[in-house]
């Protein structure tokens, strides 16, 4: 698969994730095997304001390449400046834009999944994010949903216009933004894009096992794929996803204690990660805000292995590495993968619902103007 100037092989891509695609989640998930790792979603006004928080995400290991960064924005000229700044300052290798965030604080500012409704808008922010891109020769892909419902699809038509605006690649999560999370990704419109397009369409929406990244390929055609929530607590799934498509049939089914080492460093690169910070009675408090970021992780690792609700409780409350290795500790390190977990959705699942919009949003479809209080103020969403 080529992005711009990049080959990807294996054509696998991690999806941004806010709040779990940090410089070591992606590091973790990077020595398990090669692809494109990008990093959370940051707001483009966040890095045209010079925001802490916006610059800090925007951080990169010496030797991630390409540096894959997503940004957010709802206004073209700030998306230009924004992607100016990254292109024209060497602060990331590629740049995909978000069009497919369907959660409500987003959407109702026309953001995200809502936006590609207003397809001259869509095609005013694209169009001034690869020009912005191009003096630097740092590829714009973007990456959207089917639409906004059953009744308002628009990956058809503004495939096409991102493809004329010079994108190099199209990435479609095959929902549309009112399933959110639920049901089944429909793989047949991700076929039907790319007998669309001539830039690579990549594919996302229920890979849960290698297995099922070479039978979209194989169903759908499409160039590669994008892993989002199928690899959480399972940062070996780019393992399984590298011998896949390399034609071999080896599957990583670490054994508990397997698990507990990866769980271990995982902790261990989130507290290098994290600014060490003094708080106002002296102490130093990086170690505590990373195992504080990584109980979220918990559960994940250890979905469907025997572990009591007690020591799982205790490991989702801990406040340092010392008390995270007492508490591995007390894992049986011998129980094996629990197999009957496979092929099983992960993370966040939820019930489809109305896509929250702003005011007359459906009905102004051919606006290109830019919604009243659309631009987030700082990362995040």
């Amino acid at each position: 698969m080529q992005i711009g100037p990049f080959e990807v092989t294996p054509p696998v891509v991690l999806a941004p994730m806010a709040g779990i695609t940090n410089v070591a989640f992606r590091k973790l998930c990077r020595e398990q095997g090669a692809g494109v790792y990008v990093c959370e979603m940051v707001t483009t006004r966040g890095i045209v304001e010079r925001n802490p928080k916006s610059l800090r995400m925007i951080a990169f290991d010496a030797d991630e390449n390409p540096r894959s960064l997503q940004v957010y924005g709802v206004d073209p000229a700030v998306v230009g400046r924004a992607v100016a700044i990254v292109a024209d300052e060497g602060l990331a290798d590629h740049v995909d834009i978000n069009f497919g965030c369907p959660v409500p604080k987003v959407t109702r500012r026309g953001g995200g999944a809502a936006l590609p409704w207003r397809h001259k808008l869509f095609e005013r922010i694209v169009t001034a994010a690869v020009r912005a891109a191009a003096p630097s020769g740092v590829p714009v892909t973007i990456k959207m949903r089917m639409g906004i419902d059953d009744d308002h699809l628009t990956y058809r038509r503004v495939g096409l216009i991102a493809q004329e605006a010079g994108v190099k690649a199209v990435a479609l999560h095959a929902r549309t933004a009112a399933q959110r999370y639920s049901g089944t990704a429909h793989w047949d419109a991700i076929a039907d894009l790319v007998s669309v397009l001539d830039v690579p369409v990549l594919g996302n929406g229920d890979i849960w096992e290698a297995d099922d990244a070479l039978r979209m390929v194989a169903e759908t055609g499409c160039a590669g794929v994008v892993v989002g929530r199928g690899c959480l607590g399972r940062p070996w799934l780019f393992a399984d996803l590298a011998a896949a498509f390399a034609g071999s049939s080896h599957r990583v089914m670490p054994s508990l204690g397997e698990v507990a080492q990866v769980m271990r460093r995982h902790a261990a690169l989130l507290v290098e990660w994290f600014v060490t910070e003094v708080d106002p009675r002296g102490r130093i408090t990086s170690e505590h805000h990373a195992c504080a970021d990584f109980r979220k992780h918990v559960a994940w690792y250890l979905k469907g292995f025997p572990v009591g609700g007690e020591l799982r409780r205790a490991l989702a409350m801990v406040s340092s590495l010392a008390e995270l290795d007492d508490l591995l500790g007390k894992l049986d390190p011998a129980v094996p993968f629990p197999e009957s977990e496979l092929g099983h959705p992960r993370g966040r699942t939820n019930a489809p619902g109305k896509v929250a919009l702003p005011e007359h949003w459906i009905e102004d479809a051919d606006s290109d103007e830019v919604p009243t209080g659309a631009e987030m103020e700082h990362s995040g969403g």
